[in-house]
């Protein structure tokens, strides 16, 4: 199945839902709760990958939380909201530090 399609089907299905068109007119999606009932592998892959890029946002300084809980809250830093910081990241870093600032700004 291709990626189109696969994104077709998770939205139908509730797993994935769409969070917000980035600064270049792309969608942005979420996973939903259901998505650790319908996709656990998938589930599990994102929850790795996620903990390692707050992880490096966290040991890089643009983001304050306490690692030794288990639902920390989260702080951008000055360096989190500084343009030419975020700029030097990796696009896929960049993306999730971006995602955070939005959520955490818009209250959801």
């Amino acid at each position: 199945m291709d990626e189109e399609t696969q994104i077709e089907k998770m939205i139908l299905d509730g797993s994935l839902e769409v969070a917000a068109v980035d600064e270049n007119g792309e969608l942005l999606y979420t996973f939903t709760d259901k998505l650790k009932l319908l996709y656990p592998e998938l589930y599990s892959e994102f929850q790795s990958h996620f903990t390692k890029e707050m992880m490096y946002l966290w040991e890089n300084n643009f983001i304050k939380m306490d690692v030794t809980n288990e639902n920390p809250m989260v702080e951008i830093t000055d360096k989190g909201l500084d343009k030419n910081e975020i700029d030097k990241l990796d696009p896929e870093i960049k993306s999730t530090l971006k995602e955070v600032i939005r959520v955490l700004f818009s209250g959801s």
